[in-house]
């Protein structure tokens, strides 16, 4: 069975834009704290891949936006990846006020090389510690 990892924030005021709905922008960095604590959870922490040289940059990223999460309300952020690949993975976020879905992507990631640049093999440590993640199976 394939593990879900969710993450759960609470909407700011300051976060609100003039039609009191979470500014688009934000969900790119809700996306982005959801994944360090997903990090943390599976493989322990994210500097430890980073001073064995190897690094993790966003190729690709798209929201699609349903309904506007609001001031005060609390938003799960469910993680599933779709897919582990030789230099890449994909994560493919849903962002949920209880059932109501309130926006949803695909964000690849590419494994890159912190010395040399330029993409890398993910490592294997990190793509054990994934693969229960996976709902593809791969």
């Amino acid at each position: 069975m394939t593990k879900l990892f969710t993450h759960r924030l609470r909407v700011r005021y300051s976060e609100c834009d003039q039609q009191n709905v979470v500014f688009n922008g934000h969900y790119l960095f809700y996306y982005d704290v959801a994944m360090t604590e997903l990090w943390r959870e599976v493989t322990g922490g994210y500097a430890s891949m980073v001073e064995g040289g190897t690094d993790l940059v966003v190729a690709e990223a798209r929201i699609r936006y349903r309904q506007g999460a609001r001031y005060d309300e609390l938003i799960d952020i469910e993680m599933p990846l779709t897919r582990l690949g030789t230099t890449s993975m994909i994560v493919c976020p849903r962002f949920k006020v209880g059932e109501r879905l309130i926006a949803e992507g695909e964000v690849r990631h590419v494994f890159t090389d912190t010395v040399a640049g330029g993409k890398k093999e993910m490592p294997d440590a990190v793509r054990a510690a994934f693969q229960p993640y996976t709902s593809a199976g791969e």
